[in-house]
């Protein structure tokens, strides 16, 4: 047998071998990357630099107009009673007696409870004893200022007699001197004792009025003395009568929960007593309004399918958790049926409505406060970011005040997520 295996010969043989073509397997990467090539330069095109593409279907277009802009904030607002009395315990004691109720109807005066404290009484007692004795000094002195002036007026009376006397005793000696039936000196010792009791009148009266005076003065002393004491007195007595817990005023008693045998502490609030049917709205109101609301504005607030209007009567312009409170007064008649702790929708008007130029108080506010929005450009593909500037909100718009021209479009839609850029794609 030939060792070789097949000829090489011509027409040696039918079968000949072919020589397998290479694989091209360069070709999906250069198909591939002309397509990564097309896309880029595509998005160079169309994208200018620094923008973002985002879903036009997730975002919201709306269109500038001019509009009529109620300029109006809604509040939810409490019933409240227009007028509160606070009930507290003037003296310290121990609950021994429990008339009302808490929720109770009362009028002005009405026993609400008793206390006791057997401390206060002694103290009372011992304190009543030295002001009556001190009252009873008073009214010594007086009695005694009083004596004094009948006595002085006692004295310059008879002291006057006298005087009359001796006058008419010198008179009838004058006469007869004249007839020489009396001597000289008999006349001479009447004229003397006359004389004497003319100028002790004389004396008495010069006294006797800065006595008076003085006298006047210590009276009306005295008499200031014995009305501060009887306040005293008032004021004593009052202290034990404090023990009995009386309703100031009428109306409704809440937060009364004293218990028999309870001690209670002077100064301890033990209740409060509400206006009855004369209730006051009282409603939080977001802090960016505090500038805007003030007394006398008008309200309105719907119940059981009626309009009431309001006015604004107090203004507590402490912020608390972004929000401060105020106070509105129904004008005229309360509604019926109203009860405390009600919710009420009211609107507050801010300002008169007029026409200006609006958005809507969509959620694009949130990321610059209407200090900047994206507009969108003519050919819907493209926004971008433009300062504006905004006016007066409420729930449904915002004012533009400049920034924007009525027909263009803003993006309206929330921010999130690119609110640091300046151009958007819309795809």
């Amino acid at each position: 047998m030939d060792p070789t295996p097949f000829s090489t010969a011509p027409g040696a043989g039918m079968d000949r071998v072919v020589a397998r073509k290479p694989r091209r397997r360069w070709l999906p990467l250069v198909l591939g990357g002309g397509a990564l090539v097309i896309a880029m330069v595509a998005y160079l095109v169309f994208s200018p630099p620094g923008a973002l593409a985002i879903e036009a279907e997730n975002a919201e277009i709306t269109t500038v107009r001019p509009a009529a802009f109620h300029d109006f904030v809604p509040a939810r607002a409490q019933v409240t009673p227009r007028v509160t009395v606070y009930l507290d315990a003037v003296e310290g004691g121990r609950v021994e007696r429990l008339i009302a109720a808490d929720g109770a109807l009362v009028g002005a005066g009405e026993l609400l409870a008793t206390l006791t404290n057997p401390q206060l009484a002694l103290e009372v007692g011992a304190r009543e004893a030295d002001i009556s004795a001190r009252l009873g000094d008073a009214r010594g002195q007086l009695l005694q200022i009083a004596r004094s002036r009948v006595d002085r007026d006692r004295e310059l009376a008879q002291a006057r007699f006298d005087l009359l006397q001796a006058e008419q005793k010198l008179g009838v000696r004058q006469r007869l001197h004249d007839q020489d039936i009396v001597s000289d000196a008999e006349l001479k010792a009447v004229t003397g004792e006359a004389a004497h009791h003319r100028a002790r009148v004389a004396a008495l009266e010069a006294s006797i009025q800065p006595e008076v005076g003085m006298m006047r003065g210590q009276a009306q002393e005295i008499r200031q003395m014995q009305s501060q004491l009887h306040d005293n007195m008032a004021s004593v007595r009052a202290s034990l009568e404090a023990l009995k817990l009386r309703a100031p005023v009428a109306g409704r008693l809440t937060a009364f929960d004293l218990q028999l045998g309870q001690t209670v502490t002077a100064g301890q609030r033990v209740g409060q007593i509400d206006s009855e049917n004369d209730y006051k709205l009282t409603a939080d109101v977001d802090e960016y309004y505090l500038g805007r609301v003030n007394p006398g504005q008008v309200a309105t607030a719907q119940y059981e399918g009626k309009a009431y209007r309001l006015t604004v009567s107090r203004i507590l312009p402490q912020v608390r958790q972004g929000r401060f409170q105020i106070d509105l007064a129904f004008e005229g008649a309360t509604p019926p049926a109203l009860r405390r702790g009600q919710s009420l929708d009211l609107e507050l008007t801010l300002g008169a409505t007029r026409q200006a130029l609006v958005l809507p108080n969509g959620p694009f506010m949130q990321a610059g406060g209407g200090s900047w929005v994206f507009v969108v450009g003519p050919d819907g593909r493209r926004a971008a970011r433009r300062a504006i500037r905004v006016g007066r909100r409420n729930p449904q718009y915002v004012e533009v005040l400049s920034g924007l021209r009525p027909g263009e479009r803003v993006l309206t839609s929330s921010y999130d997520g690119f609110a640091q850029e300046t151009r958007l794609i819309l795809r």
